[in-house]
């Protein structure tokens, strides 16, 4: 994930939002016009682009990452296409898409993703590709909406129990940092405008936008379409994406997530489950082995979910294998496709 963004995002939660109210989302134009369409949700829009023809399977689904958005699966998406319906998206305040409510907590970003789904004619069931914080929202999806979710793809899933860096420098586990709170409700209205972010909290979600926005693309980044890299260099710069991220109780949901893991001996039954673990070392520092050993302990757990998984090691990647291995990702989409179809 991105620790910048994140560092950012605990700044903001810590000063507080105000209340939010329906209206203008954004300021700035996208440089490039929207590939998908915007479907109004509630009262704010979120950007879908769908591509390929539904054929005699279950549609497929792309969650992007922490900081990521729609075009991070530029490289994947037109390969899946040529065999089954696949759809990318972005999540509220980024990419394309406009503000939606806050908190963006995870139970707030599966209740739209099934909003938009639905209105845009979507239809279960759904093969749920997630990569990295999308991985976790890809399984809230399946636990809030089993029966819609034919099988999950999880690409360099986020950590069952991943470590926090503390504003003293120390190192923590997330179940250590529990507060037990209750997640808010989900908002069906009401989304956040630029105008209801206190002054001292927009001071702090705009002083790193010119440096996210320069290294948008950095490797492997880079591999993106010239268009793609354009529109990241524009979205990084934006209120929208800081605001995107914010969720002060993302702790008490991973703590759910974590129980739903342990609950028992394979908690997803019969589910398809493919999981996809990077091969090369994606760390520095003097902890770097033991933290990639972690790492991949915790991706073979994950494996253990379902009696039907598989689990993946893409030799050549690192954290974002649907950019350094993109036809790993396609090939293990169209083999659960065909698990499925039989």
């Amino acid at each position: 994930m991105h620790l910048h963004l994140r560092s950012i995002c605990t700044t903001v939660v810590s000063l507080a939002f105000g209340s939010a109210s329906a209206g203008a989302q954004t300021e700035a134009t996208p440089p490039i016009v929207a590939p998908g369409t915007l479907v109004d949700v509630g009262g704010w829009r979120l950007h879908l682009h769908c591509t390929g023809e539904s054929r005699a399977g279950p549609t497929v689904i792309l969650e992007a990452g922490m900081g990521d958005f729609s075009v991070e699966w530029s490289l994947v998406q037109p390969g899946i296409a040529q065999f089954a319906r696949v759809c990318s998206y972005d999540r509220a305040g980024d990419g394309w898409s406009e503000l939606g409510p806050h908190p963006r907590t995870m139970k707030q970003i599966v209740y739209e993703l099934h909003e938009l789904l639905t209105r845009a004619g979507e239809r279960a069931p759904f093969i749920l590709v997630g990569h990295s914080y999308g991985a976790w929202l890809v399984r809230a999806y399946q636990s809030t909406f089993p029966a819609e979710v034919a099988g999950l793809l999880l690409v360099e899933s986020g950590g069952s129990d991943p470590w926090r860096m503390m504003p003293d420098g120390r190192l923590a586990r997330s179940s250590e940092l529990v507060t037990n709170r209750p997640v808010p409700p989900v908002k069906t209205a009401g989304p956040l405008r630029i105008s209801d972010i206190p002054p001292a909290a927009l001071r702090q979600m705009t002083a790193g936008l010119g440096a996210a926005s320069a290294s948008a693309n950095e490797p492997p980044r880079d591999k993106l379409p010239a268009g793609a890299q354009r529109m990241r260099t524009w979205a990084l710069g934006q209120v929208g994406h800081v605001a995107a991220a914010v969720n002060p109780f993302e702790l008490d949901e991973l703590a759910a997530l974590r129980a739903a893991q342990i609950k028992s001996e394979q908690p997803l039954g019969d589910l398809p489950l493919v999981v996809i673990t990077r091969g090369a070392l994606d760390a520095e520092g003097p902890n770097a082995r033991s933290m990639e050993e972690d790492h991949r302990r915790d991706q073979a757990l994950l494996a253990k979910m379902s009696r039907k998984a598989r689990h993946v090691t893409a030799a050549g990647s690192r954290h974002h294998v649907q950019l350094d291995e993109p036809d790993v990702v396609i090939r293990e989409v169209q083999l659960l496709l065909a698990d499925l179809r039989r």
